[in-house]
């Protein structure tokens, strides 16, 4: 007597997961690139930010001396942002006020956008002493 066996059709490992790889690549690439992106928006700000703080504290500098006027800090503070502030900081807006106290300058605007509908906004604000003449023995 001869005996017969059969032959099932053999399975392959994995057949089931037949595409598996590409699914995870649609949904993982764009997630990767959104990330990329927000990183790269990231740095734009903080350098933008970094700009409008030097910028701040440069036309505090020139705005606070004995001397020192509000149209001498805002014209610092514009040729600061025309040298560094052209690319990263977009619509930057001076404000300086002077007392007889206090002087501060006041450096908005927004970060260039990197992530479509993305707006960051950049902020400044550097505070000091107005410098003066106090005559010896005078009250200050």
């Amino acid at each position: 007597m001869v005996r017969r066996t059969q032959v099932r059709p053999s399975r392959r490992r994995g057949d089931g997961e037949r595409g598996a790889v590409s699914a995870e690549l649609v949904l993982a690439v764009p997630a990767l690139l959104v990330l990329i992106l927000l990183i790269a928006q990231f740095a734009i700000w903080a350098h933008a930010t970094n700009i409008a703080h030097a910028a701040a504290a440069q036309a505090l500098s020139t705005t606070r001396v004995q001397g020192g006027t509000v149209s001498t800090g805002r014209t610092e503070a514009g040729e600061v942002l025309s040298q560094l502030g052209d690319g990263p900081l977009r619509e930057p807006h001076v404000t300086v006020h002077r007392s007889a106290e206090q002087s501060s300058v006041v450096i908005t605007g927004t970060a260039s956008s990197v992530v479509p509908f993305l707006t960051l906004p950049v902020q400044a604000r550097a505070v000091g002493p107005s410098e003066r003449f106090v005559a010896p023995g005078a009250a200050a």
